[in-house]
């Protein structure tokens, strides 16, 4: 078994996609897994969160500060700080911060996403606004999914 070591410094400049309050990190990237997981941190405006979505990989959130409403698979529950949710790979899940102040989480995804060429591309779709979900799904973003 081989071991790898990454100190993540925690001054990296996020990627931000104002069109869904959403500030994140990537604190640690595939490479550094051999592609089995990444992970990353994330920081949501108040109100904010992503639309409903899938994908393949599975999804483990810790929240760190603030309260989510999340919803899996047409199920709705609230987490807060210090809960820890999973969400298996290809369930439409969404979440959105019900506070009055940012929220904030560590999600590790596995199998991994290269997250930094992902949400930066989604960042640049989504630079004019939320787009309609056929637009969306039409987009290069789409050959992520």
């Amino acid at each position: 078994m081989s071991v790898s070591f990454l100190l993540s410094r925690g001054d990296e400049p996020p990627i931000k996609i104002p069109a869904i309050g959403l500030d994140l990190f990537v604190r640690l990237p595939p490479a550094i897994s051999g592609g089995e997981f990444c992970f990353i941190e994330t920081i949501n405006a108040p109100g904010a969160g992503p639309p409903r979505h899938r994908h393949r990989e599975a999804e483990i959130f810790r929240v760190l500060e603030g309260r989510y409403l999340y919803e899996v698979d047409g199920r709705r529950f609230f987490a807060q700080a210090g809960d820890v949710v999973s969400i298996p790979g290809w369930a439409a899940h969404g979440f959105v911060n019900v506070t009055d102040a940012p929220a904030r989480q560590y999600i590790l995804m596995a199998p991994a996403l290269d997250a930094v060429a992902f949400f930066t591309e989604l960042a640049g779709v989504m630079r004019d606004g939320l787009p309609d979900t056929a637009a969306l799904n039409a987009t290069p973003t789409a050959r992520w999914v």
